[in-house]
């Protein structure tokens, strides 16, 4: 039985039907692969802002987008395409911060270093040998003028003082005595001379020991602070060993070395500025006290000691490195800019102008340069804005956006 199916299946053509389904599953695939291969390219297209009006043909023959079996292509592009917002747009602005050219004075400014110093300072030396007692007095401490500051072994001399006064006592009498007589004619000249002479003698002696008993006690020469002390209690010092150091600090000088070619220029009462190294930033003022007369043969430099004023004068220690700045050929009512706003070229100089959303390149004349500031003497105009920051990639004629004045950035 089977084999009388086997045989009326191949006669009935069942090899045909076979075939033709397989025929017809293999279109099926191809038509579905050409469809994902023309979405995908039509995907990408997009993504480069054009449109696909169809798809891609398909291995094998299969039919494009619109024929049978194919699937429907986009007609339009998406947004980003030509025209759209990430298409292309304007020149692009170069962010920029300016400033405006203002009236203003400017000096050729002279920086020199020097030490603070006190404005006077003395030391405190011993006038006689001995042993050191005590000590009244430390580094930092005010002390006034005749405040005792130590004192010294002076039993020796206090008992030399004692046999001093004794001596001058009987000589005073016997140059009282001697003095009776004479005016009495009851003895000669030279016996009264040569009583006088005994009483003077042991006057002297008295008071020289007084004067060296008072060395024992040292005491403060000048109002001020201890800046220096050299010695402690108990040590034995010689006769003009130096003990303390005292400065008075009721005014701080900075002496400075000043060129003969600018000295010329300073005065006496003249504002300079000072800058500590202890305190970077501080803004500090100080005033010439004096311009010394006479300049050293060899550097050809000047002294000139600058008084420190207000709050440098509480800040500044003696010893501190201080920097004066003198100014120097001072002009007044001159157009300045900042310094940042010139640009350095081959040639010449220049600065870039902001005009209705432009930067224009300017060539100008530069004169003085001092604190950031510059002088411009052609070029420019009171109130015209320079670009300050950004300036050094710009082009003549690009477009700007101002993001912030160098006074608002400050």
């Amino acid at each position: 039985m089977s084999r009388g199916l086997d045989r009326k299946w191949r006669s009935g053509g069942g090899e045909k039907d076979v075939s033709r389904l397989t025929t017809l599953a293999m279109l099926a695939l191809i038509t579905a692969l050409a469809g994902a291969v023309a979405l995908t390219g039509c995907g990408s297209k997009d993504a480069g802002g054009a449109s696909s009006n169809g798809a891609s043909a398909a291995p094998g023959g299969a039919a494009s987008a619109g024929g049978s079996g194919g699937a429907p292509a986009p007609s339009g592009g998406r947004p980003g395409g030509s025209g759209g917002p990430g298409g292309r747009s304007g020149p692009r602005e170069v962010p920029v911060q300016v400033a405006r050219a203002e009236l203003g004075k400017i000096a050729r400014a002279l920086t020199v270093s020097g030490v603070v110093e006190p404005i006077r300072s003395v030391g405190v030396n011993s006038q006689m040998s001995g042993a050191l007692l005590f000590l009244e007095a430390e580094e930092g401490a005010t002390v006034r003028k005749g405040q005792v500051l130590a004192k010294l072994d002076d039993r020796e001399l206090r008992a030399q003082l004692t046999a001093a006064e004794a001596a001058f006592q009987v000589a005073e009498s016997a140059h009282a005595r001697a003095k009776q007589l004479r005016e009495r004619q009851v003895i000669t000249l030279p016996e009264y001379e040569r009583d006088r002479t005994a009483y003077a003698a042991a006057e002297a002696e008295l008071d020289q020991i007084k004067t060296r008993l008072g060395y024992a006690t040292i005491a403060a020469p000048i109002s001020g602070v201890v800046t220096e002390k050299r010695v402690e209690s108990g040590d034995i010092v010689a006769n003009q060993s130096r003990l303390f150091t005292i400065a008075d600090l009721s005014t701080k000088v900075v002496l400075v070395q000043v060129s003969e070619l600018d000295v010329v220029n300073l005065h006496e009462g003249n504002q300079v500025d000072v800058a500590l190294d202890a305190f970077p930033g501080r803004e500090l003022r100080g005033r010439i006290r004096r311009i010394f007369p006479s300049a050293d043969p060899t550097t050809r430099l000047v002294p000139v000691e600058v008084a420190l004023e207000g709050e440098s004068a509480d800040l500044a220690r003696p010893g501190f490195l201080a920097r004066v700045t003198f100014a120097l050929g001072e002009r007044e009512h001159v157009l300045l800019v900042p310094a940042s706003a010139v640009v350095n070229g081959t040639t010449s100089q220049a600065v870039y102008v902001v005009e209705e959303g432009k930067a224009h390149r300017r060539d100008v004349r530069t004169g003085l340069i001092s604190r950031g500031q510059v002088e411009i003497e052609q070029g420019l105009g009171e109130g015209d804005v320079v670009v300050t920051v950004g300036n050094n990639t710009l082009q003549d004629g690009a477009a700007v956006r101002v993001l912030t004045t160098d006074a608002e950035g400050r």
